[in-house]
């Protein structure tokens, strides 16, 4: 997979974007695990797992199903915000929100090598994170996921919080493979996203 700079690359789920809003969850979990699929043999570093609507037992379910063909590759996958569900299933770490629990705290409780991620929108969240392995900094361009409104960083206050912290940047919100260059140039270490992944996996999908 061309990616336009040696980075690290997380696909975050969406399985209402991935799918039809309207799809059941089992033919909705399958798509997932097809993605994830495509995610682990082009090289993607991380599967983060954002289906925040789901009950517990169902997000369960799914997480355990991409651990397990996640296992010997070298995609590890992480679960959005829900330490137990992580846990529970021998997922490889969690991705907190930019307001949840403090990093300390799931570091008494997480086995050693366990990942934990934070999401921030500037500075000031970012230099407050704990002790994180990465952070996703966005919303950095415009993008589908969030109102028309929402206020961006862009491409110097990505920069900005990468010179304020020691650990790997990933940009999130409107990354396409043409913006993956001028990312790099702000020093991020690469780059999240649901819609990059989708249109990426949709192209591998329809014959040309």
């Amino acid at each position: 997979m061309a990616r336009g700079l040696d980075a690290v690359l997380c696909l975050v789920t969406d399985r209402h974007r991935l799918c039809s809003e309207a799809i059941a969850f089992e033919p909705a979990r399958r798509r997932l695990i097809e993605q994830a699929k495509w995610a682990i043999t082009s090289d993607v570093d991380l599967i983060q797992v954002r289906e925040r609507d789901l009950e517990a037992a169902d997000l369960a379910r799914l997480v355990s199903d991409l651990v397990r063909v996640s296992r010997g590759s070298g995609t590890r996958v992480v679960v959005n915000d829900r330490i137990d569900v992580a846990l529970a299933c021998g997922a490889d770490g969690v991705h907190l929100r930019y307001d949840s629990v403090r990093a300390e705290a799931v570091r008494t409780i997480a086995p050693a090598g366990f990942l934990v991620g934070r999401s921030v929108h500037g500075v000031a969240d970012a230099e407050r994170a704990g002790p994180v392995d990465y952070l996703i900094a966005g919303t950095v361009f415009p993008t589908s996921s969030k109102p028309a409104a929402a206020p961006t960083l862009g491409l110097d206050g990505l920069a900005e919080v990468v010179q304020a912290v020691a650990v790997p940047v990933l940009a999130i919100g409107g990354i396409t493979r043409e913006r993956l260059d001028d990312v790099a140039a702000t020093g991020a270490a690469g780059a999240a996203g649901i819609g990059l992944f989708i249109d990426w996996f949709d192209r591998l999908e329809t014959p040309s």
